[in-house]
C-alpha cells in the first residue's frame, strides 16, 4: 500500500512550528491543511490527553466564532500522536497567513478562565477528560516559544 503524504515526512527533523501539510481542491473552493505542532516528535513528551482534548474545545470555540475566520474554519482537531493539531481552512493559505490567527488563538487559550465550552456529558463523548492548566501551560509556551519567534524559515518543512 502506497504511503499518504504525510508519513513521508521526515518527523525526526521536524520541529515545532506551523506547516502547511497539504492543499485539496474541494468543488470550486481550494482546502489548506495546517500542521499546528506543539511538540517535536518522539523528542519531547507528547501533549497530555486531557490536555489536548482541552485545547480543541477551546481552539475550535475561538475558531468557529472569529468574527474574520469563522466562516473560512473547516475543522481543528488534535493529531493521533499527541504533537500537535489540524487545522483545515477554506482558501489557498500559506503559514504566514494564518501566524497572527494561531497567535490569537492560543493567547485566548492561555488566558482562558471558566468553564470549558462542550465539556458535558451532554455535548462531549468524553467529557471529563479535560485539563484546564496544562492546556493553558502548553498554549502558554507554544505561545512565547514559536509563535512569538516564529519567521518564514520556521514555518516550512525540514527538508
Amino acid at each position: 500500500m502506497k504511503k499518504i503524504p504525510s508519513f513521508t515526512i521526515d518527523h525526526n527533523r521536524l520541529v515545532r512550528g506551523i506547516y502547511v501539510s497539504r492543499q485539496d481542491n474541494v468543488g470550486d473552493d481550494m482546502v489548506t491543511t495546517f500542521d499546528v505542532r506543539m511538540k517535536e516528535p518522539n523528542r519531547e513528551p507528547a501533549l497530555g490527553q486531557g490536555a489536548l482534548h482541552t485545547i480543541e474545545h477551546l481552539a475550535a470555540t475561538y475558531l468557529r466564532n472569529h468574527p474574520t475566520w469563522a466562516d473560512k474554519i473547516i475543522y481543528w482537531g488534535p493529531m493521533g500522536c499527541l504533537t500537535g493539531n489540524y487545522l483545515l481552512v477554506k482558501g489557498n493559505l500559506t503559514s504566514a497567513d494564518i501566524l497572527p490567527l494561531m497567535i490569537e488563538t492560543f493567547s485566548f487559550i492561555a488566558n482562558y478562565e471558566g468553564e470549558i465550552p462542550g465539556a458535558s456529558a451532554k455535548d462531549c463523548g468524553n467529557y471529563l477528560l479535560q485539563d484546564l492548566p496544562m492546556a493553558r501551560w502548553e498554549a502558554n509556551k507554544y505561545l512565547t516559544e514559536v509563535l512569538d519567534v516564529a519567521t518564514e524559515q520556521n514555518l516550512v518543512y525540514p527538508q
